[in-house]
Order: C-alpha cells, then structure tokens, then sequence
C-alpha cells in the first residue's frame, strides 16, 4: 500500500532525474524529469512493461520503429521487450510518471542499445 507521498529513492542522471514514489512486489512507480535538450537511452526491458503519462512539458517517444509526440496528458504503453526512449525536445523540463509492471524492477533489467551518454 502506498501510505506516502514521499520519494523512497531519488537519482541524478546525465539527462535528469527520477524519484521512487512507490516500489511493490508487482509493480513500481516513478516520478521522471528530462531535462530540456537531452534524452534517455534506447533502451528495453526483459522482465517488466511501463506505461508512461506525461505531466508537464513535452517531447518525443520512441517506441519500436514509431515515433509518438508525448506532451501533459498524453500516455504511452511500453510492451516488454520493446526498444523505447524518450527525449525532451522542448524548452521546459518534461516530467512523466512511470508505472512499472513485472516480476522485476531492478536498475540491471535495463538492457541499452544505444545511449548519450557511454553507459
């Protein structure tokens, strides 16, 4: 049960910054930030799918071969095992929540095909 709002992790990255909000046996919910300019890596996922609603600013999400204008009040569903990103192709901060669904959560689940920043 989520009893607060209270980030339980918060991490800096090369393209921002995230916050834990809620870490379940089932699932996992993220507060994101990208920072205008940058992006995330191309990236997938082998034990979980994502859904991604975007709160405040906008960008662009790569999904598959696809590409998907993401701006406040628009969501995307990332399937396991899909390629995936999204940049921040504005002038203000794009902020997203993430829930994540799955039998796992952890950091290493994150396989990059192609990253910014030499991870």
């Amino acid at each position: 049960m989520i009893e607060s709002s209270v980030a339980l992790e918060h991490d800096i990255r090369p393209w921002g910054e995230y916050f834990v909000l809620a870490d379940e046996p089932t699932f996992k919910v993220k507060r994101i930030v990208v920072n205008p300019g940058q992006r995330l890596s191309l990236q997938l996922h082998h034990k979980r799918s994502e859904h991604w609603f975007a709160v405040q600013g906008g960008g662009t999400v790569t999904l598959g071969e696809t590409e998907v204008h993401f701006t406040a009040g628009s969501a995307v569903d990332i399937p396991m095992g899909t390629a995936h990103r999204v940049e921040n192709d504005g002038t203000e901060p794009l902020v997203f929540v993430e829930v994540q669904h799955g039998t796992y959560f952890g950091e290493d689940d994150i396989v990059r095909l192609s990253d910014d920043y030499g991870r």
